[in-house]
């Protein structure tokens, strides 16, 4: 079962209720945010009359997922691209990777994470749940449900409204198809989108250069090994190390 987002932008009136839905739904504070940041997953541009979401594209085959070395960004059955924080090793080339410039990092904070839109994967669409933000749209907007039905649904509209669409959806088949599908009424790349970006997907691209040079695929993988290694091995210690002074202490 994969679900995935809808976006008409023909329908978005630019209330911003998906963006202060997500802001509570995350616990961020009710600031508008010009452009995405660790504390923004969803921001709003404006051009002319036309209004565009800028979030995650939960890409069906992640560039930010394969060039993770411990497998932090994965994409789930659900269909977003979920984030272990427990996992990431903090190397960011997951914001190197993502050609919509999407993951951010918590620079200030003492202990970071990489951050991003969920899709509300642990509260709401694992179990099958709408997304905060398409629930809080008022004008329909933003839609949410299976990825095969919301295709059906967009293909319907362009069918019915030829002159009302362009005849793309932008996310059904770029880089590998994505769980956040767009129609317009304006030529997406007069909105800010990337649409020579091709239907290959990025990873496959990225083996196939990486799999004419074994070597150093090789010496790359067991680096990272050895980083993860090293990393959690020094948080064992750590925790050992307390575990006996608690003990001492206690004596």
């Amino acid at each position: 079962m994969s679900y995935a987002l809808l976006i008409d932008i023909t329908q978005c009136v630019g209330c911003g209720e998906c963006r202060t839905a997500c802001q509570k739904s995350h616990g961020f504070p009710e600031i508008e945010a010009r452009n995405l940041n660790e504390k923004n997953f969803t921001t709003l541009e404006q051009y002319g009359d036309t209004w565009v979401r800028r979030m995650c594209r939960h890409c069906n085959e992640p560039a930010c997922g394969s060039v993770c070395p411990v497998g932090a960004l994965e994409k789930t059955k659900a269909g977003p691209v979920n984030y272990d924080a427990s996992k990431c090793l903090g190397c960011r080339y997951c914001m190197l990777a993502c050609p919509f410039d999407i993951p951010k990092y918590e620079w200030s904070s003492n202990n970071p994470r990489v951050r991003k839109c969920t899709m509300c994967y642990d509260e709401r669409t694992s179990k099958g749940q709408p997304t905060a933000c398409s629930e809080a749209c008022p004008a329909g907007a933003t839609l949410f449900g299976k990825r095969d039905e919301l295709l059906a649904e967009a293909h319907r509209r362009i069918s019915e409204n030829p002159d009302n669409y362009v005849h793309r959806i932008y996310g059904e088949k770029e880089i590998g198809g994505m769980s956040v599908l767009f129609l317009s009424s304006v030529p997406f790349e007069k909105l800010g989108f990337k649409t020579e970006i091709g239907s290959e997907a990025l990873p496959q691209k990225t083996w196939n250069v990486l799999s004419k040079l074994p070597d150093v695929v090789v010496t790359a993988g067991a680096a990272f090994s050895a980083i993860y290694w090293i990393t959690h091995r020094r948080e064992e210690v750590k925790r050992f190390e307390e575990s006996q002074r608690n003990n001492n202490s206690t004596k």
